[in-house]
């Protein structure tokens, strides 16, 4: 019994992962959209705001990797 309910546990926990993945993944398509459509005009704003999904492009990047190393097989 105790073995069901672990392999339930890891089967429930990689399709979490996976939702999560797609998530992020989804969110990185986003940041990446965004940051094309930014003009290359020099104001603060667009500088601040290239920045800023520069920023979280990175970190969703980061995201993506340290789950995929975890969960080779979502690859």
């Amino acid at each position: 019994m105790a073995d069901s309910n672990t392999f339930n546990a890891e089967v429930d926990e990689r399709k979490r992962q996976q939702l999560r993945l797609a998530r992020l993944e989804t969110d990185l398509a986003y940041f990446q959209a965004r940051l094309e459509l930014i003009t290359d005009s020099h104001t603060s704003y667009r500088v601040t705001q290239r920045k800023v999904f520069h920023l979280l492009n990175k970190s969703v990047v980061y995201k993506i990797q340290k789950i995929k190393q975890r969960y080779a097989e979502l690859r």
